[in-house]
């Protein structure tokens, strides 16, 4: 006769222990494949991302990856300009938010922050207010927004003229399977400028929306205006 304590245990394993095991396996399996999400801890992004957003990362955008490796099963397309990747720095292995500037041949530079893409500069508009006034009041003087369009896309721009950076670079080639990425807060990023260009194996996914957002300097409180952003 079975002990009473071994069919406890059995009885544990069976309808609890087990039961939450695969719910653990096939979600981490999800989150490796499919659909993640990434905490953003600096402001390299500004104004289009924020310290305390949490983004909803598409592993799924260019290819598919065996669970829980980075080896690539299939492939059906490669970043485009303008797209938010998530991606490994080649420098130290730190995962990063960038954009995507510069796509494998393309010639890239900058002069004075201004993007020049295969000879040709890219074009710069007013940025909506409403996107400006994401920056807390005090902290916008210091910096000039813009529009920047590239491929047909718009995303949001700053720069902080007082602030020492690289406002000037290349002209490189990016080299085939590379991708050169950028952060939209120009003069306060580590970027393709500093690290070199992305392989498309350090390349995790796309970042698609802000799914929510906390304010760290007002004791995490909740900016509900920016739950569910979609990101340009």
């Amino acid at each position: 006769m079975r002990p009473k304590w071994k069919t406890l245990i059995l009885k544990l394993w069976r309808e609890w222990v087990r039961p939450l095991l695969m719910v653990v396996i096939v979600l981490s399996a999800f989150r490796s494949t499919v659909a993640d999400w990434n905490d953003v801890p600096t402001g390299s992004m500004k104004p289009t991302i924020l310290e305390g957003d949490r983004i909803l990362v598409n592993k799924l955008a260019y290819d598919l990856k065996v669970p829980f490796t980075g080896w690539q099963l299939l492939e059906w397309g490669g970043p485009q300009r303008g797209d938010v990747v998530i991606c490994y720095s080649p420098e130290s292995g730190i995962r990063l938010v960038k954009r995507v500037i510069g796509l494998p041949a393309d010639r890239v530079e900058m002069r004075n922050d201004q993007l020049i893409i295969n000879g040709r500069l890219v074009g710069y508009e007013k940025l909506d207010p409403e996107i400006i006034n994401q920056i807390p009041a005090d902290q916008q003087k210091r910096h000039i927004f813009a529009a920047e369009k590239i491929s047909r896309k718009t995303h949001p721009v700053m720069i902080t003229p007082d602030q020492p950076a690289p406002r000037f670079f290349g002209p490189v080639t990016v080299p085939d399977g590379q991708y050169l990425v950028l952060g939209d807060n120009r003069d306060n990023s580590r970027d393709s400028r500093s690290f070199g260009c992305v392989p498309h194996d350090m390349i995790v996914g796309r970042a698609v929306a802000v799914v929510l957002s906390v304010d760290r300097d007002n004791w995490y409180a909740p900016r509900w205006n920016r739950f569910f952003r979609s990101l340009p």
